[in-house]
């Protein structure tokens, strides 16, 4: 009976929120889930949920998986409720499925997609019931949040030893697939795989974690390396890395944004290995549930600033998301891979969302090409301004703003392409300032 009213007094205030945050033209997040959690703080565990749970959890590229995985589901004609903007703790699943639940509790879908963060997975999974897991890899990220990489992993395969549903799982992170063996006795678990693409190389380029065997501390060796420790490995020893792979993809194509897999050619909005891999997991979840992919990825559109594509005053600018090294690694790796002369804006925070500690920057490779100008902003604007001064380019190619509006107007002084790199609290303002930058 109480959990029944706190979903009817839930009910009442989101429709308050809605009105306030249109009002203030601000996103209610997670404000719904804190307000129910400490109503009721295990309301999750009186929800009525009947239909398979999906969930996306990694330290880059949740929410665009989650969301391809969502596409794919609508376009078989299924009735999905998922977290789509994101909101991946605890508070942000309460509020996505306190949204979409009838009076009583239940969950009136075909399906729930959720992306997970990474040190949440085991609290979310004892209160909701779960079907199928999707981890695609992970980097060292928000240290002062999560610990070391090492710290996450080991929850999670804690979690896993008592897991028996589906798991997918990137056979080229071995953080990941080591995963595989947590549950010796499941005999769902799935690998993906991407073949060898034009930009591999054989040795690692960027900042990395996967070096060692999980299982006897040999050093992995590599065939190749996609980007940071992603790549074809094996221990010399064990032989860890050649697990049976369920979806390998082949013949990568970014020029063309195609690829293969079990020799069907799949069209789709990639034009960087970091999305294919995310595709090869929407594949991997296609597969188990006997759906189609092929034509959900053909349309599935990039956005909400993962890899975004926009004219801003006609000019094409790119935006994406850099929370980690990694993250912005790969995001200057596509800018390197683009031989158009280009300028780059690099906004950064320090918010307790992001991370205090922003030491992370001095793993970014800022070796970069083609590029003419670099703007930077955020509140840690001066922190990454040298940090690009002293990976050795240009300091009079360099401007710095602490405004935003500043920057964006000191940006489009040129009508130059544009790349614009934000982390995790940055993105979705400096998408807002953009817009309204381009409305004037």
């Amino acid at each position: 009976m109480y959990n029944s009213l706190v979903i009817i007094i839930s009910k009442i205030l989101n429709l308050f929120a809605k009105v306030l945050c249109k009002i203030l033209k601000k996103d209610n997040g997670n404000m719904l889930g804190r307000i129910v959690k400490k109503l009721s703080p295990d309301i999750l565990k009186y929800l009525k949920i009947e239909c398979p749970v999906i969930a996306v959890t990694a330290s880059n590229g949740k929410t665009t998986t989650n969301n391809a995985i969502r596409y794919m589901l609508e376009t078989n004609g299924k009735k999905v409720v998922s977290n789509k903007e994101g909101n991946n703790m605890e508070t942000g699943i309460i509020t996505t499925l306190i949204k979409n639940c009838t009076l009583n509790g239940k969950i009136k879908a075909d399906y729930i997609t959720l992306e997970v963060d990474e040190s949440y997975v085991p609290i979310i999974f004892k209160k909701i019931p779960l079907n199928t897991l999707v981890i695609l890899n992970f980097f060292r990220d928000q240290l002062d949040r999560n610990g070391e990489v090492e710290t996450l992993i080991l929850k999670i395969n804690e979690f896993l030893k008592t897991y028996n549903g589906n798991l997918i799982l990137n056979n080229d992170d071995p953080n990941v697939a080591r995963l595989g063996r947590a549950n010796k006795d499941n005999n769902n678990v799935y690998y993906f795989s991407v073949d060898k693409y034009k930009y591999a190389s054989t040795y690692q380029k960027e900042a990395g974690e996967g070096k060692f065997c999980p299982f006897d501390k040999t050093r992995l060796e590599y065939e190749y390396y996609q980007y940071s420790h992603i790549g074809k490995f094996k221990c010399p020893k064990c032989l860890y890395g050649n697990e049976e792979i369920f979806t390998k993809i082949t013949n990568v194509d970014l020029e063309n944004q195609s690829f293969y897999e079990d020799n069907i050619k799949y069209y789709a909005k990639a034009d960087n290995i970091y999305t294919v891999y995310n595709f090869a997991a929407v594949i991997s979840v296609s597969k188990i549930y006997n759906l189609d992919a092929k034509e959900s990825l053909k349309t599935f559109k990039l956005d909400n600033g993962r890899n975004e594509k926009i004219k801003i005053k006609e000019v094409d600018t790119i935006i994406n998301l850099a929370k980690n090294p990694t993250g912005a690694n790969v995001s200057l790796r596509m800018l390197n891979e683009d031989n158009e002369e280009k300028e780059l804006l690099f906004v950064l925070n320090d918010n307790p969302a992001d991370g205090l500690d922003v030491s992370w920057i001095w793993d970014i490779n800022f070796e970069i090409k083609n590029v003419t100008r670099i703007v930077t902003s955020g509140k840690r604007a001066y922190d990454i301004a040298i940090r690009i001064k002293t990976s050795g380019f240009d300091e009079n190619k360099i401007e710095a703003y602490l405004d935003l509006e500043d920057a964006i107007k000191a940006l489009y002084k040129t009508n130059i392409k544009k790349y614009v790199i934000a982390n995790y609290t940055a993105l979705q303002p400096t998408r807002r300032k953009l817009q309204e930058f381009n409305k004037k």
